[in-house]
């Protein structure tokens, strides 16, 4: 037979507000001494920086959920093994801007068909790079999921190399 006070019979239950408060182990507590406290401070900080650095390596683990798996891997390795006119928008959009302050008709005309075809451009080859990874993945990964692919690679197509996260693992041009 247990004792009564194993069982915590013999007390009122707790408010749920105070188990909880019981329960939480606050990071804002005071620390003993300063010294533990910057401790603490430091190893959250190598955590953070060794976590980040995981990430930008592209370690499976340190991946969010939307990047995970074999078939997002090979997505972006696809991706990155090419290059496309929409990794090249921004900087495009940057001359555009600066062609439109010059006070000439013909110089603000044709920045805007300049910057109109680059990104008609971009969404044709948004559209055939979409195609191109089903059919790839499918061919691959036979039976795995195609929902939102096409769009993750597009997207990561459209952003600047350097500005890509996990960072490029192949170069373009190479195979994979």
């Amino acid at each position: 037979m247990t004792d009564a006070t194993d069982n915590k019979k013999g007390r009122p239950t707790p408010k749920r507000k105070e188990a909880e408060a019981a329960r939480k182990i606050s990071t804002l507590a005071p620390a003993s001494t300063k010294a533990e406290k910057q401790r603490a401070k430091e190893a959250a900080k190598a955590s953070r920086i060794a976590q980040r650095a995981a990430f930008l390596r592209g370690d499976e683990s340190a991946l969010p959920l939307r990047d995970k798996g074999p078939v997002k891997k090979f997505v972006r390795n696809y991706v990155d093994a090419r290059r496309s006119i929409g990794e090249y928008f921004l900087p495009v959009i940057f001359i555009v801007l600066f062609l439109t302050l010059i006070p000439n008709a013909i110089f603000q005309i044709g920045s805007i068909v300049i910057m109109y075809s680059v990104l008609l451009i971009s969404v044709i080859d948004g559209f055939l790079l979409t195609r191109k990874i089903k059919s790839q993945v499918t061919e691959k990964f036979p039976g795995a999921p195609l929902k939102g692919l096409g769009m993750y690679g597009w997207l990561r197509s459209t952003q600047m190399r350097r500005m890509r996260t996990p960072k490029p693992s192949i170069k373009p041009g190479d195979s994979f």
